[in-house]
């Protein structure tokens, strides 16, 4: 039979480590990038073409797909994998980052979060327990708290106030989702860490937490301006204060070196936009570094966009009919560039998971970030 949700290490490095989380739907390697399908899919890709790059998890979101098409349709349908063609686990977000973008058109209150729809202007009520019933709908794998993503920068009171509000949903989380009973019994639920870039802060949101009790954790507020240095050294402070026999997952990020770092730190999950939306604007991720395919010194260049790279943007096309596609408008040249970048991400993964089995993480990070800040060559 298999288990709701079971996590185990399978090696080490310093904080680093890999291991498998097993769930009815599938096994997920970790550390993991999880491709983000907001509304549904991830965009410029078959669902067959992101498994094909080694994906093992999918992100949906809660804002979105309680707009459009609406949570009771996909329930209706037969649940969101079945409607996206995805037989593999997805983890969906709350909502909550969504809400609390929309900064001239939402209230909170202790109660939740009232929003005007973008699509049609209507206000909605977005609550603990609303967002758990239409993650339930969704029929997740991976169901996240609803909490307030802290803005940055923010002053120690409102990263209190905003942590300590997110504690208490966080609460109604948990009761919330523990009153779907037959869902909850093939689900996980994680919890997220806020406080900002205060150190007691952190530790404070880690304890209630933990006393509450979820099958991972997240660390959010983190990747909304506050740079890479700040980050890390949030992490830095964080990490070693997480539990250390569940999954720690790091929302919003991110950029390739960021990763690096993040799975140095402790790190096993993660998701981020970048690859899909670089690739629908024409910016692809090599191992040299990113480069820009609108770039004219690509026009008439035969090689790969990285030769290193197995994915068919690669193996069967040529940099410069990639670039062909994207100056002219063409989908083909966003579904391309995106399925390459997704290819990357995932390949990046698989050499990190590698590097921490070897027990070499610390020099394929080196090496890793040396080969990334060289730069693209030029064609000859």
């Amino acid at each position: 039979m298999k288990p709701r949700f079971e996590y185990t290490v399978h090696a080490t490095d310093g904080m680093a480590r890999t291991g498998v989380i097993k769930m009815k739907r599938g096994e997920i390697r970790t550390p993991a990038f999880m491709p983000v399908g907001t509304a549904g899919t991830v965009k410029a890709m078959m669902p067959e073409s992101v498994r094909s790059t080694g994906a093992d998890i999918l992100l949906g979101n809660t804002y979105h797909l309680m707009l459009r098409p609406t949570a009771e349709r996909i329930q209706k349908l037969g649940g969101l994998h079945k409607f996206m063609n995805w037989d593999r686990p997805i983890l969906t977000d709350s909502g909550g980052f969504q809400v609390m973008s929309l900064t001239e058109l939402r209230k909170i209150t202790e109660e939740g979060v009232t929003f005007q729809s973008h699509l049609d202007g209507s206000r909605i009520l977005l609550t603990p327990e609303r967002s758990m019933e239409i993650q339930r709908m969704l029929d997740s794998d991976i169901v996240m708290a609803f909490d307030e993503c802290t803005p940055f920068p923010a002053t120690e009171d409102q990263a209190r106030e905003s942590m300590e509000l997110s504690m208490r949903w966080a609460q109604r989380s948990r009761n919330g989702f523990n009153s779907g009973e037959e869902h909850a019994s093939r689900t996980a639920l994680f919890g997220i860490v806020q406080g900002s870039v205060y150190e007691d802060l952190r530790f404070k949101s880690i304890d209630a937490l933990t006393e509450i009790g979820f099958d991972g954790y997240a660390v959010g507020g983190l990747a909304v301006g506050e740079g890479q240095e700040t980050m890390f050294r949030v992490l830095d402070f964080t990490m070693p204060r997480m539990p250390k026999d569940t999954p720690r997952y790091l929302m919003g990020v991110g950029k390739p070196d960021d990763i690096v770092g993040a799975v140095e730190r402790g790190i096993d999950m993660f998701d981020c936009v970048m690859p899909t939306r670089s690739g629908r604007t024409g910016q692809g991720f090599t191992r040299r570094g990113a480069i820009n395919m609108k770039n004219a010194r690509h026009k008439d260049d035969t090689r790969p966009i990285d030769a290193s790279c197995a994915c068919p943007a690669c193996t069967q096309y040529s940099r410069a009919y990639v670039h062909h596609l994207i100056k002219a408008g063409e989908i083909l040249g966003a579904m391309l560039l995106t399925w390459h970048n997704l290819q990357f991400y995932q390949d990046l993964m698989a050499n990190l998971r590698d590097a921490i089995a070897a027990g070499k993480l610390s020099e394929y990070a080196a090496s890793f970030r040396a080969e990334y800040a060289s730069g693209d060559i030029d064609p000859l």
